[in-house]
């Protein structure tokens, strides 16, 4: 009996699981992003102190709960020799987040170069993009008009996915709720292409 009531609330209480990968430069603001998401949507959560944010080496896993599903976020460090472990990632990722330091102009073109080495992956084709222009907390950043233009001559590579640019701070969480949101839809709308992974 125990077993029979155990299956039926798991049944009802599971939600469906999807992976995200968080891709950008080093320094672009990818944890301090997923830590203001966990506090966002995690209750009780507190979130590190952005101080004590260091250079990813490796990867960061978090998880959040939001509109009826679990989202599992993979943070790859952005630094050029941790870059070519990203397509490892790819093949289970239902969405991915794309950050962009709006206040380094200087290695917009090299934030460019590795969005359009990534877009191309056929792994990901398909799958939903959020492209984050962070960093707008700060005085004259580059906005998301400047940036747009630049990553859009990937139009082609980008396709007719689901892909959203948006203006963020993460040190502040402007911006982090409409574009979890955002992502959670569009990653429903592909469940069909990419379905949920499977809970055990």
């Amino acid at each position: 009996m125990y077993t029979l009531l155990h299956g039926f609330y798991k049944y009802f209480t599971q939600k469906d699981e999807y992976c995200v990968v968080i891709l950008g430069l080093d320094n672009a603001g990818k944890t301090t992003y997923l830590e203001a998401a966990k506090t966002k949507f995690t209750r009780n959560y507190k979130g590190l102190n952005p101080t004590k944010i260091t250079t990813t080496v490796g990867l960061n896993i978090g998880t959040i709960d939001v509109q009826g599903v679990r989202l599992n976020f993979w943070d790859l460090g952005g630094q050029q020799e941790l870059q070519s472990l990203w397509d490892k990632y790819y093949q289970e990722s239902h969405g991915v987040i794309y950050v962009i330091d709006s206040n380094d102009r200087e290695r917009m073109d090299e934030s460019k170069v590795i969005f359009d080495k990534m877009i191309k992956n056929e792994l990901l084709s398909g799958v939903p993009l959020l492209i984050l222009a962070n960093k707008q907390d700060l005085p004259d950043v580059m906005g998301v008009r400047e940036i747009k233009p630049v990553f859009q001559q990937a139009g082609a590579l980008i396709g007719r996915r689901d892909c959203l640019t948006i203006p963020v701070s993460a040190l502040t969480g402007e911006g982090v709720d409409e574009g979890i949101k955002w992502l959670v839809e569009a990653i429903k709308r592909h469940a069909l292409v990419r379905p949920p992974r499977e809970n055990d």
